[in-house]
């Protein structure tokens, strides 16, 4: 790879690491609560080598490098360096790159899924790895992957037979998306879910290798009693064979901690909550972790928020696999109050949606909304705001939960560059883009995941919609022509575009709906009446600036060798923009002066949200909510995919600005919690590099 590809692939320098908050929340807690949050918390972060195992093949290996280097010399890294013969550059290169591998939990980024690579020589690194046989041995595991792939596509995550890197896929370089596709659909028409799953190419066929703690759970204990079939159409012949015990050690740990944390449940709800999440994990169920995610949506407003398990899919490049992680949070209770005016008042707020009620649950299933304060969120990133469960079948019989993350949101460092953004909108901008951003992810969360109904052929011949008299769709007059057949589901139905495309629709949700001074009024901002120039008109002219700015730096997270995306929000974002850009210049355009666009700006016309931005993005959102809603995936791939396509002039101009003028992205150092007499006490670190790396020595349970 040329130097000037290579430099987008250079680690942060320096990263930027700030503090997650949460001494006086967690001082509030009974030490009943804290016993709870200590014993999830532990089980969240048990997980840690899992997620490592699914990021690449060299992640565990790194870490298991990064805490012996920290073991050899007790934290003194100054003592390292000299034993190593380094310079101060060549030290603060490797904490750099330590706690940007940290903060991701892998030596890809979480947020793109493009690899990252050390600015330290490999032969300083080499160095620093030679000052023990431990060390040593390690370096061996990982000195081979720990720079340049062989080639661009390994720069990346994605299917193997791409050229890309996915460990979802051990051991099977060779395996092919059509492989993929033909085993998920077989195990889908056997009603295997397949989220804690990943998948095995061997000689004589495919492993589908089960995350539990046990290596052969009994018939009862499994949600399928066979484990292994011939399969028959284009791979017939091959052989599928369920292997349970995938990072069994891990699956052990994580269930013998929330034994622990039932202990100290507050009610029979939680209780019920741990004993499923046990059985779930020591067994491989996923139909018990399913019914531990019937009891969480019960438990309604509890002091210590938590979930955990195989959640998000977007880094499976198929998008079915979730990866590891888990949370534990306290109430922010006056953040809260806001967000419980918003459930309130939902039921009445869909109505403004561009679509009929024929596209919209029966009943709006009012979901509990709390803000929190983070303790512990382990995987390899933290959201800003999370809405779960993420079964349809659960969401739209049940209910679900949206949370937003307090203190996530307002972590920041300082003196921040602001790229993209005119300098004379930098006062409203700096002002309003926080709370902006509460309201864009409330809305979001609850509105834009929690609205919307699947049309289905729920078991054969039986519809959850009258197939006598099918609904009209408002994209073209005509009766629906399509819908979701017995066993499918949004995600096997429209497979890898369907996480960006529906993080898209609840962005668009949002972006439409902030347009209604009655909903800033319920956030605290204006008093109902329109008036884009008042106080309120700020925060939505910030929340569009916000948007647009978003979809000019997602272009960081395209790849142009691949003309692949690595991230589903952005890849989302930047949709949005164009849809704001195709409402024309009179209301949003990028203005630069310099030939290489070093100047780049948006100019939003602020007086023309409501007449042209609002309606342009209306119409792109009835577009993705209908497709969505009827199983045309021809249609809405079509359409996500042509928006969403980089045009040369985003590929040659303009990407090369925004990598110009990127700033890194938060990596976030965790306090600890451990159990001292009969309580739990919090350790909290300094923001640096080796306060993040202290912080993770002290999970020796890892």
């Amino acid at each position: 790879m040329d130097a000037q590809s290579l430099k987008q692939y250079l680690a942060d320098s320096p990263p930027t690491i700030v503090p997650l908050q949460i001494k006086p929340h967690f001082e509030a807690l009974t030490d009943k609560e804290k016993l709870y949050a200590h014993w999830i918390s532990v089980a969240c972060f048990a997980g840690t080598r899992i997620v490592l195992r699914q990021v690449s093949p060299e992640s565990e290996p790194l870490y298991d490098l990064i805490i012996a280097l920290h073991k050899h010399t007790s934290g003194d890294w100054k003592a390292l360096q000299e034993t190593a013969g380094l310079s101060d550059d060549d030290l603060a290169a490797f904490l750099g790159y330590t706690a940007q591998f940290l903060g991701n939990l892998g030596n890809y980024k979480s947020f793109g899924d493009s690899k990252f690579i050390p600015r330290i020589s490999p032969e300083k690194f080499h160095a620093l790895a030679s000052v023990s046989p431990t060390t040593k041995e390690l370096w061996a595991k990982v000195q081979g992957r720990l720079y340049e792939g062989n080639t661009a596509g390994e720069m990346h995550l994605g299917y193997p037979d791409a050229g890309h890197v996915s460990t979802y896929y051990p051991d099977s370089g060779d395996i092919t998306k059509e492989e993929i596709a033909v085993v998920s659909d077989f195990l889908e028409a056997k009603k295997l879910l397949p989220e804690n799953t990943r998948l095995r190419k061997t000689g004589e066929g495919f492993e589908v290798l089960i995350a539990s703690a046990s290596k052969d759970p009994s018939a009862e204990e499994r949600d399928l009693k066979e484990s292994e079939w011939t399969l028959d159409g284009k791979l017939a012949g091959k052989k599928v064979k369920l292997v349970f015990g995938d990072h069994a050690v891990e699956m052990g740990k994580i269930a013998d901690a929330l034994k622990k944390a039932g202990e100290y449940a507050a009610n029979d709800t939680e209780r019920g909550m741990m004993k499923e999440y046990v059985k779930s994990f020591a067994s491989g169920s996923l139909e018990a972790y399913k019914e531990s995610q019937r009891y969480w949506i019960k438990d309604i407003g509890p002091a210590v928020e938590t979930d955990i398990g195989f959640v998000e899919t977007y880094r499976d490049p198929h998008g079915i696999r979730g990866e590891w992680e888990g949370f534990v949070a306290t109430v922010n209770k006056e953040r809260t109050a806001a967000f419980g005016k918003l459930v309130e008042t939902a039921p009445s707020l869909i109505p403004l949606l561009p679509w009929g009620k024929d596209f919209e649950k029966d009943k709006f299933l009012s979901p509990d909304f709390t803000s929190l304060e983070v303790l512990t969120f382990a995987g390899s990133g933290i959201p800003a705001g999370i809405n779960i469960p993420n079964y349809d079948d659960i969401r739209q019989n049940i209910g679900f939960k949206n949370v937003s993350l307090g203190n996530v949101l307002s972590a920041k460092s300082p003196n921040e560059p602001i790229p993209f953004i005119k300098a004379s909108d930098l006062d409203v901008y700096n002002r309003c883009r926080d709370p902006a951003f509460e309201v864009q992810v409330g809305l979001h969360e609850l509105l834009g995941h929690g609205c919307g109904k699947l049309l289905q052929e729920t078991s054969p011949g039986v519809f959850n919609f009258d197939k006598s008299s099918p609904p009209t769709s408002p994209l073209d007059g005509q009766p629906i022509k399509s819908w979701y057949k017995p066993g499918q589901t949004w995600g096997s139905v429209f497979g890898p575009v369907a996480a960006s495309y529906e993080e898209c629709r609840a962005e668009c949700v949002a972006m439409a709906l902030s347009c209604d001074f009655s909903i800033l009024k319920i956030f605290g901002f204006g008093d109902g009446t329109e008036d884009i120039d008042g106080a309120a008109g700020d925060i939505l002219y910030a929340a569009y600036l916000s948007m647009a700015r978003a979809g000019i730096a997602a272009l960081e997270f395209w790849d142009p060798k691949s003309a692949k995306w690595g991230q589903a929000h952005m890849q989302a974002r930047f949709s949005i923009l164009r849809t704001f850009l195709n409402a024309g210049v009179e209301f949003c355009e990028l203005e630069y002066t310099k030939e290489d666009l070093s100047d780049l700006t948006i100019r939003l016309e602020r007086s023309k949200i409501l007449s042209h931005g609002r309606p342009a993005v209306e119409k792109y959102l009835q577009q993705l909510h209908v497709y969505k809603a009827t199983a045309d995936v021809e249609s809405g791939t079509k359409l996500y995919e042509e928006i969403t396509g980089v045009e040369p002039f985003y590929r040659n101009k303009v990407r090369p600005a925004v990598l110009a003028a990127k700033t890194p992205r938060k990596v976030f150092v965790q306090a600890n919690t451990a159990v001292e007499g009969e309580g739990a006490t919090l350790k909290e670190y300094e923001p640096t590099a080796e306060g993040m790396i202290q912080s993770w020595v002290d999970r020796a349970y890892v």
